[in-house]
C-alpha cells in the first residue's frame, strides 16, 4: 500500500501547485515542494511522529509540520481544502497534464474557459490557443505530447506502488491457514514499468477463508466481485486487485497462464497443439483423451513442451521461445549479483540524508562498493562548488573501508549541457573515481542537437556512465527525441556505460532500448539514483528492467569485482581512481 509518507508528500505537492495557481508566494510554493520530497523520502513513518519530531525532517518547518500532524489527527488539511475551494476541479484536472504548469492551466480557464482535458485538445485542434500569450505552436505541440502521456497512463500505476500493494496483500493472505502457495502474477511478475491491475494467486483446497479475508482488507474501498474462485477489490488509492484461488495440483499451469504475457501464452499453446496437447490454466492435457499430463509447476509444463523454464521478465514474445529452443536464452542478471550502486545522492545537494547515513545503509545491504555522485555546479539550484566537492572527497576517503569493508567511491553527476559540455574541466574531473553525466535541461532540442550533445558527452574521456539517458518521467515527461542507434554506437566505441535507472518514475533506459544497445556492445550500470536510504532498494526495479532487456551479469559493470570495474572506469585516460 501507499506509505503514509508518500500520501502526505502528494498532499504537500498539491498544496505547492495550488499556491502557484492562485498566485501565492513563489518562495512558499518551493518550500512546500521541498518538504514534499523530504517527507516522501524520510526513513521513518511520519504518521507516528508528532509536530516536534516532524520538524526534524529537513525542509519541514513548524507550519508544515503542524499541517501534517493535523492531517493524521483529523484526516484533513484545512489550508489545502481552502485552496482547493478557490480553484475549479476542472483546472485541477488540467494541472495533471505533463508539460502544463499551474499558471498556464489557470490562464486557459480564465481566458478561454477551457475546463477539461478534452476541451484543451479540441482548442489546440481548432487553433484557439494561438492568440493567448505564451501559447505558440511549440507549446501546442508540447501540450499534445502531455495529453497523450496522460491518456496513455490512464489508470495504470507505477511499479513500486504495485509492488507495495501486492506485497501487503500477500503478507495478509499468507497468514491464513490452508494456503499452500501465494504470489503475484500478471504484468507485475513480469516487471512491466506500469501495471493496470494486480493479480494475486493462492493455492488452496478451500477458497472461502481467503476470499472473505481479501474483500475485508482494511484498505478496500469497493468490492467489485466476491466469488468462489475469483474476487476483485478496488483500494482506497484506486488500484484494482484480483484474487484467484487455484487447486494446489493446478498451481504451475495457473501461475504460467495468469503471468502471461498473452502473446507468450499463445506461443506455448501453439507448441502444445503441435504435440497433440492442450494447455490451459488447469494443466497440460492430452488433446484427445483429456488426460492430465503435468500442472503442478511451471518447470514441469515448460519441460513437457520441450523448453527450459523461461524467467517471467522475458515472457513478452520477443524471441524468448526461439532462444529457448536453440539454447541461446540468456541467464538474466539477478539483484543478488550486484556488488554496488554507482549513482546516489546526499544532502550536500538534493538528497535527504548525510553521506555517513547513505554509506552505512549501503553497507547494511552487503555491497562491496558504493559511489556517491552528488550534482555538479551547473545544476545551479544545488549550489555545488569546487570546495564542497573536495571536502566531500576527504570525507569519502575517511569512510572508505570503515563499514564492513565497504569501498566508497567519490563520484559526481555531471550535467550534459546544451552542446554536450559538462560542468568541470578535465583536470578537476580527473580527481573523481567515476562520473555520471545526465540530461537535466534543454529537453525540447531537435533530434540532431540532442544526438550531438549525448555523443559529445560519451566522447568525454572522464564520463563513465550516461545517467537516465532519455530523461523521461513515466506519465509526465516523454523521452527526449534522440537517435539512440548513433548514441549507442558512440557508447560502444568509447567505453561509456548506459544507465538503467531504478527510480520507479524513470526506469530509464527502457527495456526495448536496452535490447537495442546490447547490439552495439554497450555495457550498463544498474543504479538506484537514491536520494535517501529508503531509495536504495530501487535497484530491484533497475534489475527487473534489465532482465526485460535480456541483460546478463557480464553486461552490467556493477556486478564486476572492484578491480575490473576500476579498469573500465579509467576509460583509457589513466584516471585517478583510488586503488
Amino acid at each position: 500500500m501507499v506509505r503514509p509518507n508518500e500520501e502526505v508528500a502528494a498532499l504537500l505537492q498539491e498544496y505547492a501547485d495550488l499556491l502557484s495557481v492562485t498566485g501565492g508566494d513563489a518562495f512558499k510554493a518551493r518550500a512546500y515542494e521541498k518538504a514534499a520530497r523530504a517527507v516522501g523520502g524520510y526513513h521513518a513513518d511520519v504518521s507516528r511522529l508528532d509536530a516536534r519530531q516532524l520538524r526534524e525532517i529537513p525542509g519541514v518547518g513548524a507550519s508544515i509540520a503542524e499541517k501534517v500532524a493535523e492531517y493524521f489527527r483529523s484526516g484533513h488539511i484545512p489550508a489545502l481544502e481552502e485552496r482547493r475551494s478557490r480553484i475549479p476541479a476542472s483546472v485541477r484536472e488540467l494541472i495533471r497534464i505533463p508539460t502544463l504548469g499551474p499558471k498556464k492551466a489557470m490562464a486557459l480557464y480564465e481566458d478561454l474557459h477551457i475546463a477539461s482535458v478534452d476541451e484543451l485538445a479540441e482548442a489546440i485542434r481548432t487553433e484557439r490557443l494561438r492568440g493567448l500569450k505564451g501559447f505558440g505552436p511549440k507549446t501546442e505541440e508540447n501540450l499534445l505530447h502531455g495529453i497523450g502521456l496522460l491518456r496513455q497512463a490512464g489508470d495504470r500505476i507505477l511499479l513500486n506502488t504495485a509492488v507495495q500493494t501486492a506485497e501487503d496483500v500477500l503478507a495478509r493472505l499468507s497468514a491464513i491457514t490452508g494456503g499452500v502457495r501465494c504470489t503475484y502474477a500478471g504484468s507485475l511478475r513480469r516487471m512491466r514499468e506500469t501495471v493496470g491491475d494486480i493479480d494475486i494467486l493462492v493455492a488452496a483446497k478451500d477458497s472461502a477463508p481467503f476470499m472473505d479475508a481479501f474483500v475485508s482488507l482494511p484498505y478496500t474501498a469497493d468490492v467489485i466481485a466476491h466469488g468462489g474462485t475469483k474476487s476483485s477489490i478496488r483500494t482506497a488509492e484506486g488500484v484494482q486487485v484480483d484474487l484467484r484461488v487455484l487447486p494446489p495440483e493446478s498451481w504451475g499451469a495457473g501461475l504460467l497462464y495468469f503471468t502471461g504475457s498473452k502473446a507468450h501464452n499463445i506461443r506455448l499453446r501453439t507448441i502444445a497443439v503441435r504435440q497433440g496437447l492442450k494447455l490451459s490454466e488447469y494443466g497440460l492435457f492430452e488433446a484427445e483423451s483429456g488426460k492430465l499430463i503435468v500442472s503442478r509447476s511451471e518447470e514441469e509444463v515448460y519441460a513437457r513442451l520441450g523448453l527450459p523454464w523461461i524467467p517471467p521478465t522475458l515472457r513478452e514474445d520477443r524471441g524468448e521461445i526461439a532462444a529457448a529452443l536453440d539454447g541461446t536464452l540468456p541467464d538474466p542478471v539477478a539483484e543478488a549479483e550486484l556488488r554496488g550502486d554507482l549513482h546516489t545522492h546526499t544532502d550536500l545537494t538534493d538528497g535527504l540524508a548525510p553521506l555517513e547515513e547513505m554509506v552505512a545503509a549501503a553497507a547494511e545491504r552487503g555491497y562491496a562498493y558504493y559511489a556517491v555522485t552528488d550534482h555538479a555546479p551547473d545544476l545551479y539550484m544545488q549550489r555545488m562548488t569546487d570546495e564542497k566537492a573536495l571536502a566531500q572527497r576527504e570525507l569519502v576517503r575517511q569512510l572508505d573501508g570503515k563499514h564492513r569493508k565497504l569501498r566508497v567511491l567519490h563520484g559526481t553527476e555531471l550535467n550534459i549541457g546544451r552542446t554536450g559540455d559538462v560542468d568541470w574541466p578535465a583536470d578537476f574531473l580527473a580527481g573523481f573515481d567515476l562520473c555520471v553525466a545526465s540530461v537535466h535541461s534543454y529537453f525540447q532540442q531537435s533530434r540532431e542537437a540532442q544526438t550531438r550533445r549525448l555523443i559529445r558527452a560519451c566522447e568525454n574521456p572522464y564520463v563513465n556512465v550516461i545517467g537516465h539517458p532519455t530523461a523521461r518521467h513515466i506519465g509526465k515527461r516523454p523521452p527526449i527525441d534522440v537517435d539512440l542507434d548513433a548514441v549507442f554506437a558512440a557508447c560502444g566505441r568509447t567505453g561509456t556505460a548506459m544507465e538503467v535507472n531504478g527510480q520507479p518514475e524513470r526506469l530509464d533506459l527502457r527495456d526495448e532500448d536496452i535490447m537495442l544497445a546490447r547490439r552495439y556492445g554497450v555495457k550498463f550500470a544498474l543504479d538506484s539514483d537514491a536520494h535517501t536510504p529508503i531509495h536504495l532498494p530501487y535497484l530491484r526495479y533497475a534489475t527487473g528492467t534489465a532482465q526485460r532487456g535480456w541483460l546478463t551479469a557480464d553486461d552490467v559493470i556493477n556486478t564486476w569485482p572492484l578491480r575490473r570495474l576500476k579498469s573500465f572506469l579509467r576509460k583509457g585516460h589513466g584516471g585517478a581512481a583510488a586503488a
